[in-house]
Order: structure tokens, then sequence, then C-alpha cells
């Protein structure tokens, strides 16, 4: 079993930055692809950016250039930078892991609000 703790949300004015994080955690760790993805309310899910265990890496257009996605495998933690934070940008922000045995697992979510 696999665990997702998210961290890092907050509320941030427009042209601002925010970190998150995103730690996994339990038996068995053999994680491909670790991935963002955001909903806001009344919206579908949708992919924000990821990252395989090798470093390749798929943003989304709208936040290409101004987010960025890394990885410390040592420590099987995914981090997402946003700079230039638009009130668009505003959602729960959710960590995917991929296993790889398949197995999908999703974090609790933390959320992120852009406004002045």
């Amino acid at each position: 079993q696999v665990r997702l703790v998210e961290s890092g949300g907050g509320l941030v004015q427009p042209g601002g930055s925010l970190r998150l994080s995103c730690e996994a955690s339990g038996s068995g760790l053999s994680i491909t692809v670790m991935s963002w993805y955001r909903q806001a309310p009344g919206e579908q899910r949708e992919l924000v950016a990821s990252r395989t265990r090798g470093g390749s890496t798929n943003y989304a257009d709208a936040v290409k250039g101004r987010f960025t996605i890394s990885r410390d495998n040592a420590k099987n933690t995914v981090y997402l930078q946003m700079n230039s934070l638009k009130p668009e940008d505003t959602s729960v922000y959710y960590c995917k892991a991929v296993h790889l045995m398949g197995m999908v697992y999703w974090g609790q979510g933390t959320q992120v609000t852009v406004s002045s």
C-alpha cells in the first residue's frame, strides 16, 4: 500500500509562487510516474504535470513555462514549483502515483487559491 501526503498549498496573490510537495510512503515502493492533477469546483480533474522515474516530463499547455515538476527518487517525493500564478490556477491539487505493477494511488489534495 502506498500513501501520498501533499503539502504546500495556500492563498497567494496573482503573480506569486507556491511550491507543492508530495511524499510517497509505504511498503514496496516502485513508483514509475508521479503526477500533479487539479480539480476546480464543477470541473473535471485535469493533468497539470507528470514526471517519470527516468526524468521525462509532461505539462498541460496552461502551465507550460510557469510550473516545474521535479522529483527526488531517493525520497519518493515529487514537487510542483508554481510561478506567475493566475486566478484560474485556483483548484484543489492532487498528487498521483503509478506503481510499477499498475496500481494507481492518489493523495488527499491540497487547496491552492490565487486571489488578491
